[in-house]
């Protein structure tokens, strides 16, 4: 089998997410057999990939595969495109036709968007994945088929069901293993490197410089929530790409390119409320300067683990994410913070406490910025923890350790 990063580099995914990789563990786990998969997630989320995988790692890699988009196909053709058709057997049908499962057998059909198909062809599949056979249009011949089915829907199943829009039997046939991905909003730190990426391949395509974000840029990127995930991001990556002269882009380009931002940071979704506190350019950065107080304290964390447990290795592979977001990919400057650590931990004449030099010696001003921010998230939640913590981005514990600190 395959390891993780080498199926990753094989089938060109991005990113370093623990719900992305699961996905991906899953996918490889299922390959060798023939049991159907759904693959559910938004739309834009990489949901092809999985197929891609999944076929390409199976017995069947030799043979067809076929990738049907049942969105863009017309209810009036669909039956056609997928089972075929005899000559005659409605206008226009001047030959007779076969149809994807017929042309794939052997192989894997991926059904992209199958939560639009019409109830009739919902029909039609179930027979195919209870006994393999479908019969062509305008014939009346039992055919055998031999073909795998991976469906991939951003349609929300359950409701589907419950509205008399997809059969439950069928979607208990084809989700006999469900692969989910996580939305791009959930993936914070791999939206900064999907942005390089994007970035990098649109410059080397048309031979100019790769744009760069600069820190404050990369963090006003990772609070986007992307309603349209990755192609959205790869959209944006290429306008910036061609519209700024500047190279080094700041939050004030940026911000040119993320339409309606401050209605799209974490701290305001799902509030139904028109009039949003948090839409300003101040109570943006407020945001900004809450992040990188959360990653200064997980940095705190990150040097006692090294002190404690003394494996570097182990501990920088197990927190890579933070490293890359709080040094930027500059792994010298990591390296060089570890070595200051190493010689106040092991120098005999150090005769202080270093966790306790350590302590963050913060700012008032970033003390009241975040203050106001807990105050104004609990007066919009009208006091409910819960809900505050969650549009903050921070566990209730946290909240409810800050509230006690500043004594709210």
């Amino acid at each position: 089998m395959e390891s993780l990063q080498a199926v990753k580099q094989r089938f060109g995914i991005i990113g370093n997410d623990i719900q992305l990789d699961r996905a991906i563990e899953k996918a490889v786990r299922v390959a060798p057999t023939d049991i159907s998969v759904l693959v559910t997630g938004e739309s834009g989320v990489g949901k092809e990939n999985i197929p891609r995988i999944i076929h390409q790692l199976s017995h069947r890699k030799h043979a067809k595969y076929i990738a049907v988009n049942c969105g863009a196909i017309p209810e009036g053709t669909i039956d056609s495109e997928l089972f075929g058709h005899e000559k005659g057997a409605f206008t226009g049908a001047t030959a007779t036709r076969k149809g994807y499962f017929e042309v794939a057998d052997g192989g894997t059909i991926f059904l992209d968007e199958v939560g639009e198909l019409p109830l009739t062809t919902q029909v039609r599949l179930l027979r195919v994945l209870e006994n393999g056979e479908f019969i062509k249009v305008g014939s009346s011949q039992v055919q055998k088929t031999n073909v795998r089915i991976v469906a991939a829907t951003n349609v929300n199943m359950q409701q589907a069901i419950s509205k008399g829009k997809f059969r439950e039997d069928l979607y208990y046939r084809l989700s006999t293993i469900e692969i989910s991905l996580p939305p791009l909003r959930e993936r914070g730190e791999d939206i900064h490197l999907l942005f390089r990426k994007f970035a990098a391949d649109f410059a080397q395509k048309n031979r100019i410089p790769a744009i760069r974000l600069n820190d404050n840029a990369a963090r006003m990127l990772q609070n986007f929530r992307f309603p349209g995930n990755i192609r959205q991001l790869k959209n944006i990556a290429e306008q910036v790409s061609i519209m700024e002269e500047n190279r080094i882009i700041s939050p004030e380009i940026l911000t040119h390119y993320l339409p309606n931002y401050s209605s799209n940071l974490p701290a305001v979704v799902g509030n139904n409320n028109s009039h949003n506190d948090f839409a300003t350019e101040r109570d943006i950065m407020y945001k900004i300067l809450f992040d990188m107080r959360n990653d200064i304290n997980d940095l705190k964390k990150l040097t006692l683990d090294l002190m404690q447990s003394g494996n570097i290795k182990e501990v920088k592979e197990e927190n890579r994410g933070l490293i890359q977001r709080i040094y930027n990919d500059q792994d010298e400057d990591f390296e060089q913070d570890i070595e200051v650590v190493q010689i106040s931990k092991n120098d005999p004449q150090n005769n202080f406490d270093f966790a306790e030099t350590i302590e963050e010696d913060e700012s008032l001003s970033l003390q009241e910025k975040e203050i106001e921010m807990i105050k104004k998230s609990l007066e919009k939640n009208n006091g409910k923890r819960k809900l505050a913590a969650k549009e903050l981005g921070i566990s209730e514990r946290t909240l409810y350790r800050k509230i006690k600190q500043y004594e709210l």
